[in-house]
């Protein structure tokens, strides 16, 4: 727990800081299944809902309701100082519900309980500290933004009745099945009840007729609903985004809060009371979803499902990972180090290779969650979170600690599955600062930086963003993607939003569910793009207004042949593994094993043959390019 001095706002080097509400951790099996969409048993509709008045008018002029079977699931979390006694003890009392389960899991939930306390008392203390202006380095908010430019200035008390209300972007409202409001992105929930009774009432109407409401499309705006559980998220936007990409938008919100509440607890808490506040919980959390959605909107890496790697020498590369490869100690499961808001590298522990991985939406949350509170650059933090594609029903212990103070712009992340292995991972860490250290480290991660599309070499191209499938199932890596820095003439942030909003019609129609596309060659107005899917790789590209296709198609042939030529230093290709539980007798021997051999042989002979069909593939491109015409 972080104690602060409200003299002179110092902070204790160790701050621990613990989640939600009666994380009840399952059987790993019944983990496995339990982030399908499955009907929750005490699903309900609220059926005395009356039809609100709608102020705001977003919904006055829908003239198409699209209806589909589809099925539910569940979401969220809040902290508010007044009701923390009562929010613990409706949590206690729902435990007690479950006596019926088996003695181990009764235990992981009493644990999960003394989490639960700790996390929002801290979060608690850390609000009344930024209402105050007390804390480190002048008034910093545990939740402002930190190793980024300043977000957005809140738009929390929005007057949701002025025409600039109306006009924002996109809208996302998530409100519980009682039709109590939860979470606004602009504006106050207070103000928005009428808005979301409205939006309740869409959905208990449909509801009745035994069908679910999936979206809303009106002449300039798409409402789209997603439930999950006992909590309905709704996206209101004026954008082109397609429904499919708005419905991934708020998945990642429900999954943010998934990742501080864990779905059992948030199940518990609405099966015991169904009109629960879940404000009580969220007060204090508003800028982590805010900084989510932010991200979302101008970070490809939500777009395209993938992790965007810090370019890095192979060799500077393979020696971070040997150095976190060193430094384990029993339950450790994921070793993560991450610069400039991207990934370095990544170890993760053999047995949990074997099972599952690492999912980049999770990452995604981490590094949000990281990059949302600057109380993470007071020392060394000790937090549950839950990562909810890994397990959505367990917690993780995280130590999170900046190893470049006070540049903060390297990041080291130790997830644990033990509660009580904070010193022995922290002195983990010191191991890995001294071989940092003592290699000098840092200072090559501080000179490395994201590459320039001069470097391609491809004349008229402008940008493009390479995602490769071509990854052994063995190694079981997270997804990545590559892509360079923007550049004239989307220096500026409304040309990179017009840039990335063309990228996002394109991702659209390439994995539309009615009719994919392949390959798609489009003539903007400012420019043109090309976009490419094999079973390789996803890519996408912008050129020259002028360019031709024949010159397009030489120019991917290039920039194929540079990515291939430079994908050691792009990607993690072969991410490492260990053991915390090491075999003497196998580690003491030297040289590869027959395993290994055959896993290098058999990731020379993959490259071979992705050359091969990236030739073929583009062979046929030039064959069929001035006989059809994508669009």
């Amino acid at each position: 727990m972080d104690q602060r001095s409200q003299e002179s706002g110092d902070m204790e080097e160790v701050r621990i800081c613990d989640p939600s509400i009666l994380p009840q951790c399952l059987d790993q099996t019944d983990a496995a299944n339990s982030d399908s969409d499955v009907p929750s048993e005490n699903h309900c509709v609220n059926e005395d809902h009356r039809m609100p008045s709608d102020p705001e008018g977003l919904l006055e002029s829908a003239d198409l309701i699209s209806i589909e079977s589809s099925q539910p699931q569940e979401l969220l979390t809040d902290m508010q100082k007044l009701h923390i006694d009562e929010d613990l003890s409706l949590c206690a009392g729902a435990s007690e519900t479950d006596s019926g389960k088996a003695s181990e899991d009764s235990a992981l939930a009493d644990n999960g309980h003394d989490d639960s306390r700790e996390f929002v008392v801290t979060m608690l203390a850390q609000g009344k500290m930024e209402e105050q202006g007390i804390g480190m380095k002048g008034d910093l908010s545990p939740l402002s933004e930190t190793g980024t430019p300043p977000g957005p200035p809140s738009h929390r008390n929005e007057d949701v009745t002025a025409e600039s209300w109306r006009q924002h972007r996109k809208h996302v409202f998530v409100l519980s099945e009682a039709g109590k409001p939860i979470y606004s992105r602009y504006g106050s929930e207070e103000a928005l009840s009428s808005t979301m009774g409205v939006m309740m009432a869409l959905v208990s109407f449909v509801q009745s007729g035994d069908n679910i409401i999936r979206s809303v499309y009106s002449d300039e705006h798409r409402v789209v609903f997603m439930q999950r559980g006992p909590l309905v998220l709704v996206s209101v936007s004026s954008s082109r985004q397609s429904e499919q990409q708005l419905r991934n938008e708020l998945l990642y919100v429900y999954n943010q809060i998934i990742s501080m509440l864990t779905q059992a607890s948030i199940t518990r808490i609405f099966e015991h009371k169904k009109n629960y506040d879940l404000r009580r919980l969220l007060a204090g959390s508003e800028k982590i979803l805010d900084g989510l959605l932010n991200l979302v909107d101008s970070d490809p890496s939500f777009l395209l499902s993938a992790v965007h790697c810090l370019p890095l020498a192979s060799s500077l590369r393979d020696s971070l990972s040997q150095i976190l490869q060193k430094a384990i100690t029993p339950n450790l499961v994921f070793s993560i180090l991450i610069a400039k808001n991207q990934l370095l590298t990544i170890v993760q522990e053999k047995m949990v290779i074997d099972d599952a991985r690492l999912e980049p939406a999770d990452l995604h949350l981490l590094l949000n969650l990281i990059g949302a509170s600057s109380a993470f650059q007071a020392g060394e933090i000790w937090t549950p979170i839950c990562l909810p594609s890994f397990n959505p029903d367990c917690y993780f212990y995280a130590y999170i600690s900046y190893l470049d103070p006070p540049e903060c712009t390297v990041c080291l992340v130790l997830l644990s599955t033990d509660k009580e292995a904070f010193y022995s991972v922290a002195e983990c860490k010191r191991k890995i600062e001294e071989a940092m250290q003592t290699q000098n480290a840092l200072n090559s991660i501080a000179k490395a930086h994201s590459y320039s599309v001069s470097q391609v070499g491809v004349s008229d191209l402008r940008h493009f963003m390479y995602k490769p499938f071509d990854v052994p199932d063995n190694h079981r890596q997270l997804t990545q993607f590559t892509s360079p820095e923007m550049e004239a003439p989307y220096s500026s942030e409304e040309e990179r939003m017009r840039l990335l909003d063309l990228y996002r019609d394109l991702h659209g129609r390439i994995h539309s569910t009615s009719r994919p596309l392949k390959l798609i060659y489009h003539v903007a107005e400012r420019e043109t793009l090309l976009a490419w899917v094999t079973s390789k790789f996803e890519l996408y590209t912008c050129f020259s207004p002028l360019v031709t296709k024949t010159s397009a198609i030489n120019a991917i042939t290039k920039l194929l042949r540079w990515i291939k030529k430079e994908e050691d230093r792009l990607f993690i290709r072969y991410p490492p593994k260990y053991s915390t539980t090491p075999n003497p007798s196998k580690s003491s021997k030297g040289g590869k094993s027959p395993v290994e051999s055959d896993v290098c042989f058999l990731g020379r002979l993959q490259d071979f043959l992705h050359l091969l069909t990236v030739c073929f593939d583009l062979v046929w491109f030039q064959m069929h390019t001035d006989q059809t015409d994508p669009l």
